[in-house]
């Protein structure tokens, strides 16, 4: 039930997103009169970083939850990473056009999970959606799929530091904080027989690192 009105949730953001866009564009006089700063069509990779908050951290190990990575994810120095798979970026100058970071960031293939005892939770195959600020993804318990494209972590952008250039061809975009969804906490605190797993929980800022060619 709740998977069900989650999706038709999102179809109405996106529907909602374009609408914003639109009314952005005829204020500003036209599509054509608002250039991009960058636009990455087709992206190659590289990573999106998530540094774990200490209040996170404090939370799981209050629930005696271990943290650990599935498939192509890393966890270093209390920094977890995601290598980006896919999608595209569009970045205006900010205050030019609402949203002003559009498109998405795909990583399939890894993802966090959550184990306590001989209980497993994970989640996978992250898809940002910078113009709505939601990280979707897969949920499994114990190998068993939970759930598809929901969103789990809820993402403010408004610390987004402005675009910055790396080494390397790479854009970078830092300081989105990370949160956990409604969603992800309900079923958190479900499958864990706990309610200490509170919506809006933070845990942690993002920095995403794009090939741009």
């Amino acid at each position: 039930m709740w998977f069900t009105m989650y999706t038709q949730s999102r179809a109405l953001l996106s529907v909602s997103a374009i609408a914003l866009s639109a009314v952005a564009l005829t204020a500003c006089g036209g599509s054509d009169e608002v250039e991009p700063v960058a636009e990455v069509p087709k992206l190659t990779g590289d990573s999106t970083v998530v540094t774990l908050e200490v209040g996170f951290s404090s939370a799981l190990e209050s629930l005696k939850l271990t943290t650990g990575v599935v498939g192509d994810a890393s966890l270093e120095g209390g920094a977890v990473s995601f290598p980006i798979t896919g999608g595209n970026v569009t970045y205006f100058k900010p205050g030019s056009i609402s949203p002003y970071v559009t498109g998405e960031i795909k990583h399939d293939g890894s993802g966090l999970s959550l184990t306590a005892g001989d209980t497993t939770v994970e989640l996978t195959d992250f898809n940002i959606d910078p113009a709505n600020s939601r990280l979707y993804g897969d949920v499994s318990v114990n190998g068993e799929s939970a759930a598809k494209d929901v969103m789990v972590f809820k993402l403010n952008g408004s610390t987004l530091k402005p675009l910055q250039t790396g080494p390397n061809d790479t854009a970078i975009l830092e300081g989105t904080t990370v949160h956990v969804s409604e969603v992800a906490a309900g079923l958190l605190n479900d499958t864990f027989k706990t309610d200490a797993v509170k919506k809006g929980l933070l845990v942690g800022v993002a920095k995403i690192t794009i090939n741009t060619k």
